[in-house]
């Protein structure tokens, strides 16, 4: 048991270098920056997917968690991710927007690209003890994506916000008892896997290939790794009085498909 949860964790942190990697790589080669949403609420529907009624009742529950734990959930819809997967533009979107409390980086990114079916739960560095990668997963793939195949969008997005909610306000024993959240050897072989672990690769080869470009990239990569600041500015675009308050993530979570 103590080799497989080293293991995990082995790929785990294998999993957020590669991601770190792969969004240092899209923001050098990228020709212009993205064209990010703006935070206008608790949960921004660009896709248009969310049932208005739905929208109103995962709203209030966000400001209820925010006001009772400090903890910011935001919910995201997307019609594109500009040709980027969906790890790092779910990074990027959650530092533009700078979610959770600058000194606890307790923000919490629940993304959606129904047009790519892709979602992705984005942690925020306070969070990743308690909302781990392997619980993220367990929510996309027993909650999300099963509602999301039926095309219940709203349905599976309010059920992912509640088990997110409940994970983050409830004792984490009781959550490591049950037999489904033990994931090692799916996660082993998520799909996205292969293709991070191939970007990072290229990325070491670049950095050797080039020295100059590599000090510069791994200076780079490691602020993306360590800052705890967001990138963003002003606190993240915001209308209606709601905005983050200065959090950043470093790629913990958990991505899916459907």
């Amino acid at each position: 048991m103590k080799t497989r949860r080293i293991s995990v964790a082995f790929a785990s942190g294998g999993r957020r270098l590669a991601i770190a990697g792969v969004a240092l790589l899209c923001t050098i080669t990228a020709a212009s920056p993205l064209n990010l949403p703006a935070l206008s609420g608790r949960v921004v529907d660009q896709a248009n997917i969310i049932p208005a009624d739905t929208r109103n009742a995962i709203t209030d529950r966000l400001a209820d968690l925010e006001a009772k734990s400090g903890i910011q959930l935001v919910v995201a819809t997307v019609s594109s991710l500009e040709d980027q997967e969906i790890e790092p533009y779910a990074n990027q979107l959650f530092r533009s927007w700078q979610l959770g409390e600058k000194t606890k980086n307790n923000g919490v990114l629940l993304l959606v690209a129904p047009n790519q079916r892709r979602v992705r739960i984005e942690v925020g560095y306070g969070l990743e003890g308690t909302l781990t990668d392997a619980l993220s997963q367990v929510i996309i793939s027993n909650a999300i994506t099963p509602r999301f195949k039926a095309g219940d969008f709203g349905g599976g997005i309010a059920r992912g916000v509640d088990d997110i909610i409940t994970v983050l306000t409830t004792d984490a024993s009781e959550w490591q008892q049950r037999p489904a959240l033990r994931l090692d050897s799916k996660l082993s072989r998520d799909p996205t896997d292969l293709l991070l672990f191939l970007a990072a690769c290229v990325f070491i080869v670049l950095c050797i290939m080039f020295p100059s470009f590599g000090w510069f990239a791994l200076n780079l990569a490691f602020q993306i790794l360590l800052s705890s600041g967001g990138s963003g500015s002003g606190g993240g675009s915001s209308s209606g009085g709601f905005s983050g308050g200065g959090g950043s993530s470093g790629g913990g979570g958990a991505s899916g498909s459907w």
